[in-house]
Order: C-alpha cells, then structure tokens, then sequence
C-alpha cells in the first residue's frame, strides 16, 4: 500500500478487501486462544490450587491484552491510518513513533499497578492461602514483562494501519508457538530449564510477546515501505500521545464494561446454584471464541475506516464500516442460530452431568438467536475506532452494563427467578448495545462537527 491517493485500500472493492484484511486476524485470534487453552492444561498438571490460581489472575492478563491490543491498539491503528489517507507519511511516522513510547508508559503503569497492589487486588477478588500464592506467582512474572504484551500489541497495530495484517498476524502467530514451547518448558522444568510452576506459564508469555514484537519491530523498520519506524532524529511531544490516549481512553471503558457485565451476571447466577452457574460459564464460553472472528473485521475495519477518513472519503468509509459489521452479524448470527437450535453440540463437550446441560442449553437457546447483535455491536466499536469517533459506542456499553445490573437487581428482589430470567436479559443487552450504536453511526456520530 502506497500512503495517500494512490492507496489501493482507497480505491478496492470493500468486501473483498474486508475479507482479505479480515482472515489473518482471525488465524491469529484463534492461535491466541489455543494458546490460552494449552497454558491452562499446563497449569492444571499443577494441582487445584495452581489451577485456582491462574483462574484468579487470568482476567486481569486478559484486561491488558483487550486495553493493549483492542482499545488503545485499535486507537493507534485508526490514528495512523488516517494519516496515511491523508498522504502524510511523515505524521504517521512521527505518530507510530509517538505510540511506541505511549504502550511502554502504560506498561510501565500496569506493572507498577500490579506488583505493588497484586496481593490487596487478588484478595479483593476472594484470594486466599496457596490460591492467593499461586495467583501472585504467575502476575508478579506477567507484569514484571508486561511490557512485551503492550509492545507487540502496539506495533502490531501501526502494521495494521498500513494494510500489512497478514505480516502481523504471522509475527503474533509465531510469538504464539514460541509461547507454548517455552510455558511448556517452564512449567515442568524440561531438559536445561528451571521448574517455574505456574510462574513458567507467565514467563511464557513475557517471552512469546518479546519475540513477536522484535519481528514486527524489524519489520516496521527496515521492510516497510508505507512507514518507516524511526527513533532516532524523533523529538517527544506530547500532542501526538495525548492525541491516541484522549480516544484510547475512551474506547478502554469498553473493556472494563466487558468485565463488569460478565462479573454481575455471575454473581447473579451463582445464587441460583452451582450447577446453574456452571451451565452459565460453559454456554457464556462460547462468546469468547466469537471475539476472534469479529475482531478480524473489526481490524480490517479500523485500518479501512481510518485511511478513508484520512483521505476524505466519508461516505466509502461509512460503507467500509457498515460492510464489515454486517459480515460479522451475519457470522456470529450463524453460529448462534445453529448451537440455539442443536445446543447439545456445545453442552455436551464439558460436563457428564444432566442438570449443567440443562442450563447450558437453556442459555444457548435464548441468547444464541441474538449473537448477531453481538457481533454488529462489537464490529462497530472498532471500525468507530477508526473513525476517532469512539464515544456513542462506550456510551452503548455503558447502557449495557447498567440495564443488565438494574435487571439483576430487580430479577433478584422478586419471586423465584429463573435461570431464563437473566438470560433474556444478557440477550436484551446484547440488542440495546447493537441498537444505540448502530442508530448513532446512522444519525451521524462519525460524521458532526467535522
């Protein structure tokens, strides 16, 4: 891709180009996740309380990898894509150069979050004795190399920005297999390495990051031609950085609705019994591999949204963000009517007992029908990151977030709630975020006051 006019991400046709853009993301989203699921296997060598341990830590690993690589990272793809739309290659430079030195100082800040207040964070979460141990094992070896998340993640971001996914996807992917050699090896001591225990899963991590972001660093600058990476010659400001943190911060409230959404629903449903909340946990499982495949449009959304902003094409841009969202609604809505209608492919994966898919069913046959919003809803939040336009998107989580809280209260304080209670309404918070976002693109959102 040339920067400016002669960009062929101007001129393609959209839905092939989404496609093209999109299918990288997607391979790297699902190898991520396989990875995810062969540290867990790891660690459950280790014993239960091993196991406890990382099931404490992992939503704060996985909070930094959506703030690094979706919220703030999407940011930095959108930024520097309206850049190069515009023809300014050297403002994308001086703005890729500015992001660099943005996710260092946020890793610096998650690091010191979490050594410092790790202990009082995990036992706010109902840490306790070897669990509460083995949870601060792992995080205190993630955040002390935190920055290699944040890193990778970033510069995979400017890549994106230039139209390259396949070579940011290659390089995560490769971090990704360096990842699960090195846990493996970690974990369990193999041949010359030490016995890390569940610490050797984080070290993992740390390493498979690093060498992801020294490919996708080598990349940027010697092999790029839409950009080059400099960090010589480059005086800081803090304009471009306050720049990418006014809409990266925005767009993070996101995530934290994500994580408040899934805490109060659990809480929630826990009182209804085990069985009811694990029948919850393995229905609600299946969302998580949905991410990946909306993530991939959404990506190729906010590289097309912003490069045509940047040129001042509005109106192709729109239909770039549109496009993308729908392909996604369409391929979350098919994976969602298909388990709604044969749930037991799901349930019957995990658990021999009848009453866990008793509720895993109920729950993928009333909230299945409505992953297409899901997907609409999330596939919007990022092509808006594109646009740098991100506030009716948070504004739409927000609501989310507040109806399903409000709902559980009021289910909670009436008589005899039923598992099917609060799983209409995760399905009709799913529907209103879809809706406000979808009605406030439509009205203008991306477009007033420019």
């Amino acid at each position: 891709m040339v920067a400016g006019a002669a960009s062929p991400l101007l001129t393609a046709p959209i839905g092939p180009t989404i496609i093209r853009l999109a299918a990288p993301n997607m391979i790297a989203m699902v190898v991520t996740m396989v990875t995810l699921m062969a540290e867990a296997w790891y660690v459950g060598q280790l014993g239960a309380a091993s196991l406890a341990g990382l099931a404490l830590a992992f939503p704060m690993m996985m909070l930094v990898m959506t703030l690094s690589g979706g919220s703030i990272g999407g940011t930095i793809t959108g930024a520097v894509a309206r850049r190069l739309g515009a023809g300014d290659r050297a403002g994308a430079e001086v703005l890729a150069f500015h992001a660099v030195l943005l996710v260092v100082l946020l890793a610096g800040a998650c690091a010191v979050v979490f050594l410092l207040g790790g202990s009082r964070i995990y036992r706010l979460l109902g840490g306790s004795g070897a669990v509460l141990e083995q949870a601060l094992a792992y995080s205190d070896v993630l955040f002390l190399g935190c920055f290699s998340m944040w890193v990778a993640n970033g510069l995979a971001a400017i890549v994106r920005a230039t139209g390259k996914m396949l070579v940011a996807a290659k390089c995560l992917v490769a971090g990704s297999v360096v990842q699960v050699m090195a846990a493996g090896a970690l974990v369990f001591g193999l041949g010359p390495f030490p016995r890390m225990g569940i610490a050797g899963a984080a070290a993992g991590i740390v390493i498979g990051y690093a060498v992801a972001a020294i490919l996708l660093l080598v990349f940027l600058m010697t092999r790029c031609n839409e950009l080059r990476l400099r960090f010589s010659g480059m005086p800081v400001q803090l304009a471009p950085m306050a720049a990418i943190l006014k809409v990266g911060a925005l767009a993070s409230i996101n995530s934290f609705c994500s994580i408040a959404a899934v805490s109060a629903i659990t809480a929630f449903i826990a009182r209804l019994g085990v069985d009811v909340l694990a029948g919850y946990g393995i229905g609600s499982r299946l969302e998580f591999l949905l991410i990946p495949m909306v993530f991939g449009f959404g990506a190729a959304s906010t590289a097309l949204v912003g490069v045509h902003f940047g040129a001042n094409m509005i109106q192709r841009a729109l239909q770039s963000g549109w496009t993308a969202a729908v392909y996604s609604a369409a391929l979350s809505g098919l994976i969602g009517v298909v388990i709604a209608a044969f749930p037991g492919l799901w349930a019957n994966l995990f658990t021999d007992s009848e009453s866990i898919r008793a509720a895993c069913r109920t729950y993928l046959q009333i909230v299945g029908p409505f992953y297409a919003f899901f997907g609409l809803a999330l596939c919007l939040y990022f092509a808006s990151q594109g646009a740098g336009r991100v506030a009716w998107p948070v504004i739409a989580s927000v609501v989310r977030v507040l109806l399903i809280v409000v709902g559980c209260v009021l289910l909670a304080g009436g008589s005899s709630p039923r598992p099917a209670h609060f799983f209409w309404l995760i399905a009709a918070g799913m529907v209103t975020q879809a809706l406000i976002s979808g009605m406030a693109i439509r009205l203008g959102a991306w477009t007033r006051g420019r």
